[in-house]
């Protein structure tokens, strides 16, 4: 009876999350992404499973092509829009693991794995830096940062994998090493897809404040984050739960950058946690008109309880519900 490969069960569902990521109108580098770990997967079911051993010497350039398209699709979830032109050099990385593969066979695999290495780093990097994700949504706390780190550690993993493998065949264990690929293939393939499709990853997060000291506030920062204030008292932007950095800036006319500075210096929080003090101070008011916490969060512009019961806490010092609590022993009369 025919068994299916588990890299060939790992391509169906890969497949399954490209289609319906066209399908529901997602991001074209996300489809591009899944759909490239669907085939690599495919391919590996093809040439390890049913010994279609034509395509083995494929398989490094198609693993080449995943590491660059992590990385665009990061950078064009969560920092800017990039355009094909604009993504087009990244095409040098599955090129030039094809001319490693035709003309040094022996270097090709220290060649994928620099890639993988490479991109991982340069994901993990840009987190660590980034005081200024434009366009993540500001209602998920640290999710996306953590789904976009998971992507970029099973990058490097993924070589450390492929270093191992070269160790189980130099070792002479050719049957761990074939484990060795199945596993560690599947499992990177499968992260980096349901990284991928988590909505978080694709724009829902917020922006991260540095650890820095920050410099003394400028007048000009003042007035920038109380124009903000305005904005937001005059249109309740912060109920929208899609808000992002990249969209108040356009309506105050700033650089994102420029706004993100100026919140930082003026308040000593991100933009994320002050967009959330006004979305905390809101469901305060609803709570006090009899809502409960989970219509107070959704209606207050939160996307996730854990975020919600985190900032309200921050700014609160207590717990929505006990807040209503003390906030109904409060309004109660005094007894005679």
């Amino acid at each position: 009876m025919p068994m299916l490969p588990v890299p060939a069960f790992a391509a169906a569902v890969l497949a399954w999350l490209a289609i319906r990521s066209a399908s529901s109108g997602g991001r074209p580098w996300l489809t591009a992404l899944l759909a490239a770990c669907a085939a690599q997967s495919l391919a590996l079911a093809l040439a390890g499973g049913w010994g279609v051993g034509a395509l083995r010497p494929v398989l490094p350039v198609g693993a080449a092509v995943v590491p660059p398209l992590v990385w665009i699709t990061f950078r064009d979830a969560m920092i800017g829009r990039l355009s094909p032109r604009a993504a087009a050099p990244h095409a040098a990385a599955p090129a030039f693991a094809l001319f490693a593969s035709v003309f040094a066979p022996a270097t090709v695999d220290v060649v994928t794995a620099g890639l993988f290495v490479g991109y991982g780093s340069a994901v993990l990097l840009r987190l660590r830096g980034s005081g200024n994700m434009p366009l993540a949504r500001l209602g998920s706390g640290p999710l996306p940062t953590g789904l976009w780190q998971t992507a970029g550690w099973a990058l490097i993993a993924s070589a450390l994998g492929d270093a191992s493998i070269a160790f189980a065949h130099a070792a002479g264990r050719t049957d761990w090493a074939g484990w060795l690929t199945t596993i560690a293939s599947c499992a990177f393939l499968l992260v980096i897809g349901l990284v991928g499709v988590q909505p978080a990853a694709a724009g829902d997060g917020a922006d991260v404040a540095s650890a820095e000291p920050l410099p003394e506030p400028t007048v000009e920062d003042a007035e920038i984050v109380a124009r903000l204030d305005a904005l937001l008292s005059r249109e309740p932007l912060h109920l929208d739960p899609g808000l992002t950095l990249a969209r108040l800036a356009r309506r105050l006319h700033l650089p994102e950058k420029r706004l993100s500075a100026a919140v930082n210096r003026t308040t000593g929080a991100n933009v994320s946690r002050h967009v959330n003090g006004w979305r905390v101070r809101h469901a305060c008011d609803r709570l006090a008109n009899g809502a409960t916490a989970t219509d107070a969060m959704l209606e207050s512009g939160f996307n996730t309880k854990s975020n919600f019961h985190r900032e309200f806490g921050r700014v609160t010092g207590t717990t929505p519900t006990r807040w209503r609590a003390d906030q109904a022993r409060t309004d109660d009369p005094a007894p005679p």
